[in-house]
């Protein structure tokens, strides 16, 4: 399995300096669990506007890391907007939520 996430764009952004990027990593594994599971929760109590929120507030570490869940994310927040059942969203979260660990806990080997 793939690490499931680059350091490609963080190194854009710190221009190669290393602190920046340790900063940028402790952010993220800071930031990302509890917003994770904060949308876990929204999903869990069919609360699409609160799902929406953490969705969007995510999208850009994602994205900084390429982690390549932005249509999963985007579907979140099309649901958000619908009235469809949570059930119908919930493999979209389970991919989400599969795929955000799994980097999570490579960056976490990858920078302990």
């Amino acid at each position: 399995m793939s690490k499931g996430y680059s350091l490609k764009n963080v190194n854009e952004l710190s221009g190669g300096d290393d602190e920046f990027i340790a900063v940028l990593v402790q952010t993220f594994l800071e930031e990302i669990p509890p917003d994770l599971e904060s949308m876990i929760q929204a999903v869990d109590s069919d609360n699409p506007e609160m799902a929406y929120q953490y969705a969007h507030k995510m999208k850009p570490n994602l994205q900084l890391f390429d982690i390549e869940l932005l249509s999963h994310i985007k579907q979140i927040e099309a649901w958000s907007k619908t009235n469809k059942a949570k059930e119908e969203i919930k493999p979209v979260l389970d991919h989400i939520v599969t795929t955000v660990n799994n980097a999570i806990e490579n960056l976490k080997v990858d920078f302990s």
